[in-house]
């Protein structure tokens, strides 16, 4: 009979120990899990991905319920243990349940440390912490502009740079003199002060917040030295506290956490502690690598049989590898200045590059490299040998810096011990005998196999390169399948549907062998965008394969209601509009109505059952706000009012929504027009963005104002707008036909190069004709939503009729 293990809760450090005892005895436990929050096991760390719209809650989850019912481990979600009871073995949840237990693991994380500052309970002070808190902030910012984050460590900026991505005007407040003083020296936290600047964020360093002012909801703060500054969101990123709260009541031995030796066993017989809620030799880990080494050195002890020793756990060097807001950071063990120590430096201010490396007794002891983190494999594993380095120059320590090669990456000159994925524990060694042996082809190949880049993803770029160097082939060629149903490409899937004919989702799967019969939310979007895409005209469009708020056309809210967004051409009404949306508003009791950043008014909170009618009183076209494909075109109010206008921006904003609304496309599609250079629709930022001057039009494309901030680049200068349109027409078609389903133009260009759409839709002629024809076909064939919404009401009052008479008969 298999051991009963209990598991309290359901973060990254438990589910990974789970993982490492089923590599190493599946069949040992019978596995009992308790999680607080209503959802699967999910990346933390990636929950700034969330906050800034790039992701969405599955998106980031690493173990699915199907993971759970596969290794058959008992999952209660949003259902804490409540009590333990360590003489009976018996835990007890919030909702009651019990539940026996031969071996339990605490793995309860941490709380996020709440400021005792007078009006901390108001209304809008929050921390930043789970998906609740994000989903939060997201609301918040639907109502509310101005928002603080009390923290300028590297949570609060994640915070803050998703909150700016979400349109509010947002002020970090640091106790300290420069940012990151954990992870950075002062030139390098002054460096990425000044990046973030650049971004919109605003800093109040060297400040102690005194109060929160406001009556129930949050209005301001009040600092020690007298001055405030309005705010209708605080987000508090200080800090974490180890929940050790049930371990206290437990009788588990407790210090600044649950206190455990180098087995990871309490001081209760059966009861082990594992991950932000540990405390091992007087140290409390916050980072993702030392729980997870944690982890299998527990899953190592507790499938061991008896009277066996097992190496334990010595601790970790402290390290953090990532990228804050677009900038590449790296530090690790003791980086800063003293006597007793020498430092290597190099400050390229030009190139916006700082790394230092920190020596003692011969030995690298810490280092920060910002910018570049090229060299951080290398570092890291001179650290952790106390490799004497008496004998090496400045070229041998830091080589990317003497590299005559840049595009060599450093990976070609790894050792086979040097670690790749710091938060997994994979060497280059680990990663090329998977390569090799198992034919890897892809990242996520890799990832699947090794968990290298699973977590939080700072070493994609060098298992890619590690992934090129091993099986000779570029990196841009590498495969990467759609999603775990197959093992196809985007791209190859394209290509059999052309060659194969095919015209249905389940034909695709059924025909090219695909691992589900079902496909997954992956695959199944895609595979119905790409047999429209080949052929708008036979291949009809499934809905069943498409999102919720694509089927339904709204966006669906957190509390399951939805959101309307009528089209409003060029962010130009009317007061007949005007009078539509207030009317229906009211019919309706619609609790919020918003002017967005798109230049349109969002109807908020519409209930599901109420969708078709509201769409029909509106009378007014869907703005695709769910869709995938043009979302909006914002325009300036141009020359006919303005006196530094060129051209006339709203006519062609309205001209472009027009004629390329409700055509799919990979991914969302945004347009702005600007008579002039002082760039009031923010063209700079958009998918496409025009610019008038004087006698001409400027086509910027692929800029992006998410969370991978990217100026677009100038493609052409035109002088008649029938000439933006078609080129456009042409980019936008190209785009359609060779991006991967959910790839935004500023990916797709930074993948095939911008010298590449130019050549091929400038350059050649007849090319640049074929993709406008194709373009108009596409255009010709294309649904309109409205109509789709209308007509799915007249089908439902045809069925309830349908169902009366058969009742009275």
């Amino acid at each position: 009979m298999k051991e009963k293990l209990v598991l309290i809760g359901n973060g990254m450090a438990g589910i990974r120990t789970l993982e490492e005892i089923l590599k190493k005895d599946p069949d040992r436990y019978s596995m009992t899990v308790f999680g607080e929050e209503p959802h699967p096991n999910y990346n933390r760390i990636l929950l700034s991905s969330v906050l800034q719209g790039d992701a969405d809650v599955n998106d980031i989850v690493l173990n699915d319920y199907d993971w759970y019912a596969k290794h058959q481990v008992s999952l209660h979600t949003g259902d804490p243990v409540v009590k333990v009871d360590t003489k009976k073995q018996i835990v007890t949840s919030a909702s009651g349940t019990q539940c026996y237990y031969d071996k339990l693991i605490f793995a309860t994380g941490s709380n996020p440390f709440m400021l005792p500052l007078p009006g901390a309970d108001k209304e809008g002070v929050i921390a930043f912490r789970n998906i609740k808190d994000c989903e939060t902030m997201i609301e918040t910012s639907k109502n509310y502009k101005k928002a603080v984050v009390i923290g300028g460590g590297l949570l609060g900026l994640e915070a803050a740079r998703g909150l700016l991505n979400l349109n509010m005007e947002v002020n970090v407040i640091h106790i300290a003199d420069f940012l990151m003083e954990r992870q950075l020296d002062e030139p390098a936290g002054k460096m990425l002060r000044e990046e973030l600047e650049a971004q919109g964020m605003k800093f109040h360093l060297k400040k102690n917040t005194e109060k929160i002012i406001g009556k129930n909801r949050v209005e301001g703060i009040r600092f020690t030295d007298g001055t405030s500054i309005d705010t209708d969101l605080v987000v508090m990123a200080v800090g974490i506290r180890p929940n050790i709260e049930l371990a206290k009541q437990s009788g588990l031995k407790t210090d600044r956490a649950i206190v455990v030796n180098d087995y990871m066993e309490t001081n209760v017989p059966n009861v082990y502690a594992v991950g932000e809620c540990a405390e091992h030799r007087g140290i409390a880990y916050g980072l993702v690598a030392p729980l997870y080494e944690q982890g299998k050195v527990l899953a190592e002890h507790i499938c061991t049989r008896e009277n066996t020793i097992t190496p334990g756990y010595q601790g970790s060097i402290v390290y953090t590898q990532l990228k804050v807001s677009g900038v590449d950071v790296f530090s690790a063990g003791k980086f800063q200045d003293n006597e007793q120590t020498k430092a290597i430096r190099v400050h390229d201010e030009f190139e916006g590059i700082y790394k230092k490396v920190v020596v003692q007794d011969n030995k690298v002891i810490g280092a920060v490299l910002f910018g570049d983190t090229a060299d951080s494999p290398r570092l890291l594993q001179m650290m952790r040998e106390g490799q004497d380095i008496s004998n090496m120059s400045k070229v041998a320590i830091l080589p990317s810096e003497n590299s005559s090669d840049s595009k060599v990456s450093p990976v070609a000159t790894m050792a086979d011990s040097e670690t790749i994925c710091g938060c997994n524990g994979v060497s280059k060694g680990d990663i090329c005998t998977a390569i090799t042996e198992r034919g890897l082809t892809t990242v996520e190949e890799v990832k699947q196999c090794t968990n290298a880049s699973r977590s939080c993803g700072g070493c994609k770029p060098l298992v890619a390169d590690l992934l090129a160097f091993t099986t000779g082939e570029a990196v841009t060629n590498t495969k990467e399948p759609m999603c775990g149903c197959t093992d196809l490409t985007h791209e190859e899937v394209v290509a059999e549907i052309r060659e194969l004919g095919l015209s249905y989702p389940r034909e695709v799967m059924n025909v090219l062998g695909w691992n589900s019969d079902e496909g997954c939310s992956k695959c199944r979007p895609a595979i119905n965008y790409y047999l429209g895409m080949v052929d708008p005209i036979k291949n009809k469009d499934d809905h069943t394969s498409r999102f919720i708020n694509e089927r339904v056309h709204a966006n669906i809210n957190h509390n399951g209601t939805f959101t309307v967004v009528p089209r409003m051409y060029g962010g130009v009404t009317n007061s007949e509009q005007l009078r539509k949306i207030a009317d229906v508003a009211d019919k309706y009791n619609i609790p919020l109505l918003k002017v967005t950043g798109g230049q349109r008014i969002d109807l908020f909170g519409v209930e599901k059952e109420d969708l078709p009618k509201v769409w029909g009183d509106l009378g007014m076209r869907s703005g695709s706000a769910y869709a995938k494909a043009l979302r909006t075109v914002k325009t300036c109010v141009g020359e006919q009012f303005c006196r530094f206008g060129t051209q006339d921006s709203i006519g062609l904003g309205i001209e472009l929504e027009k004629k390329f609304e409700y055509i799919n496309t990979p991914h969302k599609v945004k347009m702005a027009v600007s008579a002039c250079p002082r760039n009031c629709a923010e063209s700079g930022i958009k998918d496409f963005g025009i610019v008038g001057v004087e006698g001409a039009w400027e086509l910027y494309v692929a800029g992006n104002g998410g969370v991978d901030l990217r100026r677009g680049d100038l493609f052409c200068k035109v002088k008649t707008k029938e000439e933006i349109i078609d080129t456009i027409s042409a980019f936008m078609q190209y785009y359609r036909e060779n991006a991967r389903y959910l790839e935004r133009t500023s990916h797709f260009v930074e993948r095939v190069g911008l010298d590449h759409m130019k050549k091929v839709i400038l350059e050649d002629k007849e090319n640049f004709k074929a993709l406008i024809e194709r373009m108009d076909i596409a255009l010709s064939n294309r649904k309109d939503p409205w109509k789709e919404i209308v007509d799915s009401e007249e089908k439902q009052k045809e069925l309830f009729e349908k169902k009366q008479v058969e009742v009275m008969k």
